[in-house]
C-alpha cells in the first residue's frame, strides 16, 4: 500500500512542507508537491506552491497567519483542497509526518513521537530555545489536526552521534557537563547524511569507504569531516552558534566577548517568551551578529558582488573561517579525502566563494575548473574540479526534505 509522507521544516519565520509518495517500503519516494508559507515575522505572510504545472510564488495571503501552527493549518487545507493532488482527498490519506528537529540530544536516530518522546524534546528546548520551539509547535498541531498520522522526529544532531569522545567533550568539570548535557552535538546532520550518501553514489564507492570534507553553507553555515561514511567532526557545537559565522550568527568567538559587549549578557532577552527562554547574550550572538551586522544585509549574493569595504571584509572573514576548518579536517582525516563538497544555498550558488575557497586549498591538492564552476552540471552531484585535482571538488544539491522521506520509507521501525 502506498504511503503519503509529509516532510516538515519549521523555521523561525516560515513553514515548508514537501509531499512525497512512497509506493512500497524501501522504495525511494517521489515528490508530489512543495508548499511554503513565509513572512510569519513580517506580515503579510506569503505562499510559494509547486505541484506539477501549478506554480505560485510570493502570493500575499489575506488570511491572518501569525504563527507556525497557523501556517501549518493553512498548508494542510491547501493540500486537501487541491484537485490536482488526488492522493490527498482527505487528511486521513496522510500516513506519515516527518519533522525536522534541530536538537535531538543523545538520540542516535529518528524517533516516533509519542508522549514520552515529546516531553524529552521539550526538555531539550533549553539547549536550543531558538531552534526547537517552532518544530515542537508543529508537532503539537500535527497531533491535533492529523490524529491518525504517524509523527517521526528527524534530528540534525543524529548524524554526528559517531563523533569520538575526545572530539565531542569540552574540557570543563565532567560532573557539571554530564548533569547539564554540555558537549558538542554537531548540526546540519540531515543534510550531511544526504550529502554523504549522494557523493558515495556519485563516486561509485561504498558509503562506509567514503571520506569527505563537506560544507553546508547558507544563512546558517557549518563544516563536517566524514570518515568512512560517519561524522568525525562538525564545526557546530553544543548549539548551532559555534563554528562558522552566518547571516546573523557570530560563529565561534572568544567566550568572554559578550560580557564586554554588554553588561546585560545574562539577563533575559526582550524576545523571550513563556515557552522560549533566551538570554541577551544568545540574542546578540544568534540574531544580531554575522555578516548582516557588518554589512546591513543578510543577502550573501549582494555581499559577494559588492565593492563596499564592509562587504569585502565580511566575504574575506567567511572564506578565512571556512578554509580554517578545511585545513583542520584534512589533517584529522590524515589526508585521506575523496572530495571537498560545497552544499547549501551559498555553497551551491556562489561560484566566487567556491573559487576563493578552492584557491586557498591548492596546497592540499584541490584544483578548480572555472568553466565547470561557473556553469556546473544540473545534477544532484556535480564535479567542478580539474582532472588533475588530487581529490574531487564537488557541488551537492542537498535535500533535507527528501532525506527525511527517504529514511521514512526505508526504516521498518517508522514505516510499519
Amino acid at each position: 500500500m502506498a504511503r503519503i509522507i509529509l516532510s516538515i521544516n519549521a523555521g523561525s519565520s516560515s513553514v515548508k512542507i514537501s509531499v512525497f509518495k512512497a509506493e512500497q517500503k524501501g522504495q525511494a519516494p517521489s515528490q508530489l508537491a512543495v508548499a511554503e508559507v513565509a513572512g510569519l515575522t513580517a506580515p503579510p505572510a506569503t505562499l510559494n506552491y509547486d505541484r506539477g504545472l501549478e506554480k505560485i510564488k510570493g502570493e500575499k495571503l489575506e488570511e491572518k497567519i501569525e504563527s507556525q501552527e497557523d501556517a501549518f493549518k493553512y498548508i494542510l487545507d491547501l493540500l486537501v483542497r487541491d484537485n490536482g493532488l488526488p492522493d490527498i482527498v482527505e487528511r486521513e490519506h496522510i500516513t506519515h509526518a516527518c519533522h525536522r528537529v534541530v536538537h535531538g540530544g543523545d538520540y542516535p536516530d529518528a524517533q516516533i513521537i509519542n508522549a514520552e518522546t515529546y516531553h524529552h524534546l521539550e526538555k531539550l528546548t533549553d539547549l536550543a530555545p531558538l531552534h526547537n520551539a517552532g518544530a515542537l509547535s508543529i508537532v503539537k498541531a500535527c497531533h491535533k489536526e492529523l490524529a491518525k498520522t504517524r509523527n517521526i522526529a528527524y534530528f540534525d544532531t543524529s548524524f554526528h552521534a559517531t563523533m569520538p569522545e575526545h572530539i565531542r567533550t569540552y574540557p570543563i568539570d565532567p560532573k557539571i557537563a554530564k548533569q547539564n548535557k554540555l558537549r558538542k552535538y554537531g548540526f546540519h546532520g540531515i543534510s550531511y547524511a544526504f550529502i554523504t550518501r549522494s557523493v558515495a553514489e556519485y563516486l561509485h564507492k561504498d558509503q562506509n569507504e567514503t571520506s569527505i570534507i563537506a560544507l553546508h553553507l547558507g544563512s546558517g553555515a557549518s563544516a563536517c569531516a566524514v570518515k568512512n561514511g560517519e561524522s568525525l567532526d562538525n564545526s557546530m557545537g553544543l548549539t548551532p552558534l559555534a563554528g562558522l559565522p552566518g547571516a546573523t550568527r557570530s560563529g565561534s568567538v572568544d567566550p568572554s566577548l559578550v560580557f564586554h559587549y554588554t553588561h546585560d549578557a545574562g539577563r533575559p532577552s526582550p524576545s523571550s517568551t513563556k515557552e522560549m527562554h533566551i538570554s541577551t547574550a544568545e540574542d546578540i550572538l544568534n540574531k544580531k551578529s554575522g555578516w548582516k551586522s557588518l554589512t546591513g544585509t543578510a543577502d550573501f549574493g549582494k555581499i559577494a558582488s559588492s565593492d563596499d569595504s564592509q562587504c569585502r571584509l565580511a566575504f574575506d572573514i567567511f572564506v578565512d573561517r571556512i578554509v580554517g576548518y578545511i585545513g583542520s579536517y584534512f589533517v584529522k582525516l590524515e589526508g585521506q579525502v575523496d572530495a571537498l563538497v560545497f552544499a547549501g544555498g551559498i555553497g551551491e550558488k556562489s561560484a566566487l566563494l567556491r573559487t576563493r575557497v578552492a584557491g586557498k586549498c591548492r596546497s592540499l591538492g584541490f584544483a578548480i575548473d572555472e568553466s565547470k564552476n561557473f556553469q556546473p552540471a544540473n545534477e544532484v552531484v556535480a564535479n567542478i574540479g580539474k582532472e588533475e585535482s588530487r581529490a574531487r571538488l564537488l557541488i551537492c544539491r542537498t535535500d533535507e526534505q527528501f532525506e527525511m522521506a527517504r529514511n521514512c520509507a526505508a526504516n521498518t521501525k517508522v514505516w510499519d
